[in-house]
């Protein structure tokens, strides 16, 4: 199993707040609610058969960028993702 990135562009309709998202190819969770879905072991690699949603937990900053935290509400697996300049700061404040 390789972990390099595979770049993957869907568009999505958010499983959370019923969004639409338009991806770009590193799109990983909906800009409005930050809400993601466990469905990569890798990024972007889709092998992960869980399929929970995983809603943002809370946030940090890493070398000057915010880092989103998501944690599966099926399995409890945390995976951090970087910020998107289209995401609600109202959703990464109240995370």
């Amino acid at each position: 199993m390789s972990s390099t990135f595979k770049r993957q562009r869907e568009d999505f309709e958010c499983e959370q707040c019923g969004a639409k998202v338009v991806g770009d190819g590193y799109t990983n969770h909906c800009p409005e609610c930050l809400t993601s879905k466990h469905v990569d072991v890798f990024p972007g690699d889709r092998a992960a058969n869980c399929g929970g949603l995983m809603p943002a937990v809370g946030w940090e900053l890493d070398h000057g960028r915010t880092v989103i935290i998501h944690r599966c509400t099926k399995c409890g697996l945390e995976k951090k993702n970087k910020a998107a300049a289209s995401d609600k700061l109202e959703a990464l404040l109240a995370a």
